[in-house]
């Protein structure tokens, strides 16, 4: 067994009449409690729906201008 048995059981249930579903209703509803407060990681936003996309770069003049005013930046 281990180290698994060293540890302090995290639930104890006390009631010797208590039937196997009402300790796992028991088990269900505080779990159910102990990850209410966990939202979910924000999703990454993804590049082309960001908004400093739609923000124009000023056009240079010079050689090769025309070439890089239509390469993505």
């Amino acid at each position: 067994m281990g180290a698994a048995s060293d540890e302090t059981p995290l639930l104890r249930v006390v009631d010797p009449d208590a039937t196997a579903e009402e300790v796992a209703a028991l088990v269900a509803v505080l779990t159910a409690l102990g990850s209410a407060g966990a939202e979910p990681p924000p999703r990454p936003r993804p590049s082309w729906n960001h908004p400093a996309r739609g923000v124009r770069t000023p056009h240079r003049a010079g050689p090769g201008a025309w070439r890089a005013s239509g390469l993505p930046r």
